[in-house]
């Protein structure tokens, strides 16, 4: 049995920069314009981080070392295996 999905004409005001930036992107891929538009926009509602990224963007968030600046990458390997 197939399954059709209903599509419905929708109207969108953008500016003409992100237009032009989508029209870009999409010629890019060899794909329509509404055909990428649809793509992004079912990735950004459907699509949600695994657990660990979400940890991690809380982490980000919340303010943790917030001065803290590396110039060496082992202090800073060092530091993120010390916290596990």
């Amino acid at each position: 049995m197939a399954t059709s999905i209903i599509r419905k004409p929708a109207s969108f005001r953008l500016r003409a920069d992100l237009l032009e930036g989508l029209r870009r992107n999409a010629a890019r891929e060899n794909r329509t314009l509404n055909n990428y538009v649809e793509s992004v926009l079912l990735d950004v509602v459907y699509n949600e981080p695994n657990d660990e990224t979400k940890a991690a963007i809380e982490e980000v968030m919340s303010g943790k070392n917030p001065d803290k600046v590396y110039t060496d990458i082992d202090e800073m390997f060092n530091d993120i295996l010390s916290e596990e």
